[in-house]
């Protein structure tokens, strides 16, 4: 990403890769039913979903995100809580936002991000598991079901013909890039 001139900062060692043109991604997820039709989307709390985490917010959506290695739980942000922009970042939706009981929420949408990301819907994340980790935690709280969709964000260079997986890793429905919508051949794993 970085010799191609399409990450932005923080540098990409070591986390999901912010890139040029989050932005537009942010605006073709925000024109697709799915996201129309949600209620509450949760997002990650990555540098490269914060357009999506302000869209979601401008657009009057409640918005659930994970607290940063989940150490302060979950955190649900309204629009009415606060200036969208600001709002979106860590620091705006750990001050403005509330801790959440999951057994309270039910959660339409959920948008990621990736390190790679194949046309099957298998992802790579930073190594770290959250994103399976925030996953199971939604499923069993019953905020999610099997069927609840799951998109991902990424630059079209984060495409990769194959990202190799094992049995619970969580795959996507939706790969969206700023210029393309992707849907997936995702096959549920069953919990």
């Amino acid at each position: 990403m970085e010799r191609c001139d399409v990450a932005r900062f923080p540098p990409p060692h070591g986390r999901i890769p912010n890139f040029v043109d989050a932005e537009k991604a942010a605006e073709l997820i925000s024109k697709q039913n799915f996201y129309q039709d949600a209620t509450m989307i949760f997002v990650t709390p990555d540098s490269p979903q914060r357009p999506v985490r302000e869209t979601v917010l401008r657009d009057g959506k409640l918005l659930l995100m994970a607290s940063p290695r989940m150490k302060s739980g979950f955190i649900l942000i309204s629009p009415e809580d606060g200036d969208p922009r600001e709002a979106s970042s860590i620091g705006g939706a750990l001050m403005m936002g509330r801790s959440v009981d999951l057994t309270s929420v039910e959660v339409d949408l959920l948008v990621t991000g990736a390190v790679a990301v194949d046309r099957t819907g298998r992802r790579l994340g930073k190594g770290t598991g959250y994103f399976d980790q925030e996953y199971v935690a939604l499923l069993n709280s019953g905020a999610i079901d099997e069927g609840t969709l799951v998109a991902c964000t990424v630059h079209p260079i984060q495409i990769v013909d194959e990202v190799p997986s094992e049995e619970h890793d969580i795959r996507v429905d939706y790969i969206i890039t700023p210029g393309e919508v992707i849907r997936t051949r995702r096959h549920r794993v069953k919990r």
